[in-house]
């Protein structure tokens, strides 16, 4: 029987991706494991299957992210870059297009990959800032006994956002960057006061000239890109009481319908994710106006500005020590973000 060249690669491509399809692999949490590094020991990348895991065990996840130390998990499906065609068949077929990746320093030498996932904003250009830095670490907190502070945790969510809009082919500009820390998955984030503003400034210490510095540089960028869309956020953790548990807030412009469309769509989001991996737990986010604020009230792009939790809170830090979940904040925003975009 004679099968033609296409018949051929139509059978290899099946058992490559459909033979493995019919059952899926799972793996027991051990003690300390989380989502992040349960995916790594199995040679994974858990940044590109971090959504599809979740979806695939959600009934066993604590708090929609967190592992049962003894249960089983599902592991998703690899992703293949390229199918290799066995030599001895001598098929004259191109090779299944490479994966679309790109290098960044920024994210660290363990994650400065961004392999493409979609075009969904293409041409789009987004600035994003995490709070404080340099010579002001922000708000302080305890946690196992070391200090915590804001501008670690803001900065970490901030480049795992980054990488996630980029990845759906956003121009992504980050505002404040720290050339020695990548994407961390420790807890404890040292601290340390080398950030600088982009591209290369000094962060001044006075708390206005601060303010000022990102207005104009955003401002700036704003001009550059004129014509583009264009969208700010802004990312902070707050400081309150210590017995005063919050959720993530989103603040805009009292006149930008841009502004409150993107902190509305990205507070939604939240609330659809609470609704779906925390069903018994109410979410009391709110999205407002909050004009009175420096950079919201100065800066040009419609902008939607984060305040995650309360960093002094025992049950806030965790949202904001646990990889896991720093990576889940990033991208519940980022899936927001892409609602946005996509209902405007």
């Amino acid at each position: 029987m004679k099968y033609d060249i296409f018949t051929i690669v139509f059978f290899l491509l099946l058992s490559v991706f459909g033979f493995s399809q019919d059952s899926l692999r799972t793996v027991l949490a051990e003690p300390g494991d989380g989502i992040l590094s349960l995916l790594r020991k199995q040679g994974i990348d858990p940044y590109e299957v971090f959504d599809e895991f979740v979806s695939l065990n959600h009934h066993d996840l604590r708090d929609s992210v967190h592992l049962i130390a003894g249960r089983a998990y599902v592991m998703p499906h690899m992703k293949v870059d390229t199918v290799a065609i066995v030599d001895s068949l001598q098929i004259q077929a191109k090779e299944v297009k490479e994966i679309e990746r790109e290098s960044y320093a920024i994210f660290g030498e363990k994650y400065k990959t961004v392999i493409a996932k979609s075009e969904r904003l293409k041409g789009t250009v987004y600035y994003l800032v995490s709070g404080h830095g340099g010579p002001d670490p922000g708000a302080m907190g305890m946690y196992a006994g070391k200090a915590i502070a804001e501008d670690e945790y803001a900065y970490d969510i901030t480049l795992r956002l980054a990488k996630e809009l980029m990845a759906h082919g956003a121009k992504v500009y980050i505002i404040i960057q720290d050339e020695n820390d990548g994407i961390r998955d420790e807890r404890v984030l040292e601290i340390d006061r080398d950030e600088v503003a982009y591209p290369d400034k000094k962060i001044p210490l006075n708390q206005l000239a601060r303010l000022k510095q990102r207005v104009a540089i955003i401002n700036d960028l704003y001009k550059d890109n004129k014509g583009k869309y264009q969208r700010l956020i802004v990312t902070h953790v707050d400081s309150r009481s210590e017995n005063q548990n919050i959720d993530v807030f989103f603040y805009h412009h009292k006149h930008s319908k841009n502004g409150e469309r993107l902190a509305e769509s990205i507070h939604k989001t939240f609330g659809a994710k609470y609704k779906k991996y925390q069903p018994n737990r109410t979410y009391s986010g709110t999205f407002e106006d909050r004009t009175s604020l420096y950079l919201v009230k100065k800066t040009h792009p419609a902008m939607a500005y984060i305040e995650i939790g309360n960093i002094r809170n025992k049950k806030d830090q965790v949202r904001i020590v646990d990889p896991d979940n720093r990576q889940a904040l990033a991208k519940w925003i980022s899936e927001g973000v892409l609602l946005d975009y996509e209902e405007e």
